[in-house]
Parts: C-alpha cells; sequence; structure tokens
C-alpha cells in the first residue's frame, strides 16, 4: 500500500503554523488604517496654515473664514469656491477682482 498524500498531522502542523504567522500579522497592520487618517489630517492641516499665510500674503490680514481660503483637503473636502481664489471680496480692498 504505498498512497501519496499528507497525513492529518502533516496538514495539523501546517494549519497551526499558518495561524501563528497571522496571530502575529493581524495586530502589526490593525492600526495602519487609524495612522494613515492621522497622517491625512497633519498634512491638511499643514496646507491649511499655508493657505492662511497665502491669504495673508494678498490682503494683509488673515481670513476670517474658510471659506475664503479656496482649500482642498486630502479627504476630499474642498471648502470655498473652486474659481482658484476665495470668492469673497477682501476687506479693505475695493478694487481687487473679486469685488467687481
Amino acid at each position: 500500500m504505498n498512497q501519496k498524500g499528507f497525513t492529518l498531522i502533516e496538514l495539523l502542523i501546517v494549519v497551526v503554523i499558518i495561524g501563528i504567522l497571522a496571530a502575529i500579522a493581524i495586530p502589526k497592520f490593525a492600526n495602519t488604517k487609524e495612522k494613515a487618517y492621522v497622517s491625512a489630517m497633519k498634512s491638511d492641516l499643514r496646507n491649511l496654515a499655508a493657505a492662511e499665510e497665502a491669504y495673508f500674503a494678498d490682503y494683509l490680514t488673515y481670513s476670517g473664514t474658510i471659506t475664503n481660503l479656496d482649500f482642498n483637503s486630502s479627504q476630499g473636502v474642498t471648502v470655498g469656491n473652486s474659481d482658484g481664489g476665495g470668492g469673497v471680496c477682501p476687506p479693505g480692498n475695493p478694487n481687487h477682482p473679486k469685488c467687481q
């Protein structure tokens, strides 16, 4: 009787080894989504600060609301107008194109 194949013990050992590897790997990757979300929020905050500084460079004042900045977040949220600017007449500058 010369049958080829795996014995039940060999199959059980393979299943146990795969289970051990899964038990080690799953916790390592469990918080990856949360870390990516936190990284995206930090990036959005840096971009928002840069947008505030750009607004300040143009109008010599910081924006009163976030809608003046035309800020796009990494989560797909667009704040402000999509025309490349805030769409709001800046204070103290009635000759600005947005005031026309």
